[in-house]
């Protein structure tokens, strides 16, 4: 078992180094070891030490407990409930607290223009947030503008600036792909 530990704990450091297209060279001057001693620790010619997993682990911009976990069996597959509240239905298609604090959703607007309802309101919150059109036609009021985003489209904003997304009027549901930051879950999807 320590064996197969060991094996995977290589394996991910080489290929997180090689994903970022950094040499041992380049590794090794961020983390302060030797390129012979992570070329060693790479190839299992030294033994891993924890001393020499944390600051390799800083430098690659990970944790350690994601370079020492274990392979799991967890089901990979996401089964999404739909939550309704008028006039969206959403669907959370990422885990709890995903990667970088990320969330991502799939949106369902009726074609219904926004009624009186003061959570209707263009909100405004720290962060950025993005989304695509999967179908229907999109309308994001950004402050003083209006957008429409057509299917394939993607918009990319801050959210410091007032905002709402509807269905452009008369064309229907809306579907849209969108991916929140903390403050957008908490503004968006938790009301």
């Amino acid at each position: 078992m320590e064996q197969d530990v060991d094996s995977l704990i290589r394996r991910r450091l080489r290929g997180l180094r090689l994903a970022r297209g950094w040499s041992l060279d380049n590794l090794a001057a961020r983390c302060f070891l030797s390129p012979s001693t992570l070329s060693r620790l790479e190839t299992g010619n030294r033994r891993i030490a924890l001393d020499q997993l944390i600051p390799i682990a800083r430098a690659l911009d990970t944790t350690l407990d994601d370079l020492v976990a274990t392979e799991d069996d967890d089901d990979v597959l996401i089964r999404p409930e739909p939550e309704h509240r008028p006039g969206v239905t959403t669907w959370l298609l990422s885990r709890d607290r995903a990667v970088a604090g990320v969330t991502v959703a799939k949106m369902r607007f009726s074609g219904a223009p926004p009624g009186p309802d003061p959570s209707d309101e263009p909100r405004v919150h720290p962060g950025r947030e993005w989304f695509t059109v999967l179908s229907g036609r999109a309308r994001l009021e950004l402050g003083g503008r209006v957008v429409d985003v057509a299917p394939g489209q993607a918009a990319d904003f801050s959210t410091m600036v007032p905002h709402r997304i509807s269905a452009v009027p008369g064309t229907g549901e809306l579907e849209i792909l969108s991916i929140f930051d903390r403050d957008g879950e908490r503004a968006h999807l938790h009301e």
